[in-house]
């Protein structure tokens, strides 16, 4: 018995075959991308005055998130579970208290002459804070003003805010804007 020959096998195929499956997965495939924070900056303005009067402290809601992720409302220590509230007590300031802020009168369709708040939302974070951390403050805060203008929604309208008229939702924006004022990170520090 005679020994066989071996058939070469034809390799030339094999890189085309391997160079079409790379792009074919290249093309295929979807990578993760990071993700931030939705927000809507405001328009720059091109006549803004330079003399812009200070901002009473009665009408700033201080938060501070320090590099051990505690939180700091108005200058007292607060758990991340109770800032909705707070900062609704703060937007809404039902009793007309003189520690919160002013209001002022605003003439808002379909809601005729309401008194608004003045009161903006200064957060500010240290530059060792986590960002989770940071993001759980975020929403906490966003909490307190969509909780705001559902309520007031349901309580108008009778329907969820999202359900309203483009005009309806402009109203109530009105009443409860989103001023929210993020200062550039610093060392804040923390309690060791």
């Amino acid at each position: 018995m005679g020994k066989r020959d071996v058939q070469e096998v034809n390799a030339g195929s094999m890189a085309d075959i391997a160079f079409l499956l790379l792009i074919f997965f290249l093309v295929t495939t979807t990578m993760d991308t990071d993700t931030g924070l939705a927000r809507l900056l405001p328009p720059m303005q091109e006549d803004q005055p330079d003399d812009t009067p200070p901002i009473k402290e009665r009408n700033v809601f201080s938060v501070l998130l320090n590099s051990n992720n505690q939180l700091l409302v108005e200058g007292k220590q607060m758990r991340i579970e109770e800032l909705t509230e707070a900062t609704k007590e703060f937007m809404v300031n039902p009793l007309d208290d003189e520690n919160l802020p002013e209001k002022k009168e605003l003439e808002v369709e379909f809601f005729g002459l309401q008194r608004v708040s003045k009161g903006v939302i200064s957060l500010q974070n240290d530059r060792g804070t986590e960002y989770q951390a940071y993001l759980m403050v975020q929403n906490e805060l966003q909490r307190a003003v969509s909780e705001l203008r559902e309520d007031l929604a349901k309580r108008k309208f009778g329907k969820e805010y999202d359900k309203l008229e483009k005009e309806e939702q402009a109203a109530i924006r009105t009443i409860y804007p989103q001023k929210i004022s993020e200062a550039e990170p610093k060392n804040i520090g923390g309690n060791k």
